[in-house]
């Protein structure tokens, strides 16, 4: 689909400045750069509802699911996302200091291995039957998709918090 195709059926179209950040062009032909792409449920629905927004937050347009978009404009907001978020996922509990909080946690995400300080049982937030968010002492968020698909020693773990 060439440039002039995906404005038609989008109504926009993006790219990259050559400072690097995004740009939305619109079907007028208004530019706006430094747009931002947001996610409207980024840990329940990551793959759908996204807003691009302007730096000062207005916004130009409203993509109901990131598969729709044509590849090249896609890549640009999965990069633009990526660059923007950081949630790593609990894997596997490997190690707690101590069952009373504070403890350090050791645990294996899906970016590599990591060791946090959870301050109390409150920073471990329950999502979903089945999702928790476990914020460490500096802020940072952890997800565990599904504690129940844990390994065993894990959920052990894991348990002694809930």
């Amino acid at each position: 689909m060439n440039a002039d195709a995906v404005v038609q059926a989008f109504g926009f179209r993006l790219s990259r400045n050559a400072s690097g950040r995004l740009v939305f062009t619109s079907a007028t032909g208004e530019v706006f750069e430094g747009v931002v792409p947001v996610r409207a449920f980024p840990i329940t629905s990551p793959e759908e509802g996204f807003a691009l927004v302007t730096a000062e937050g207005r916004e130009l347009a409203w993509i109901a699911r990131l598969a729709d978009l044509p590849e090249p404009d896609r890549l640009l907001v999965d990069e633009e996302l990526a660059a923007r978020e950081f949630l790593p996922e609990i894997r596997r509990l490997v190690q707690v200091s101590s069952f009373a909080t504070p403890s350090t946690w050791t645990v294996e995400t899906d970016r590599g291995p990591s060791v946090f300080v959870l301050k109390g049982e409150d920073d471990i937030r329950r999502l979903s039957h089945s999702m928790l968010l476990v914020t460490d002492s500096s802020g940072v968020h952890y997800l565990v998709r599904d504690h129940a698909r844990l390994d065993r020693a894990s959920r052990r773990l894991l348990d002694r918090f809930l």
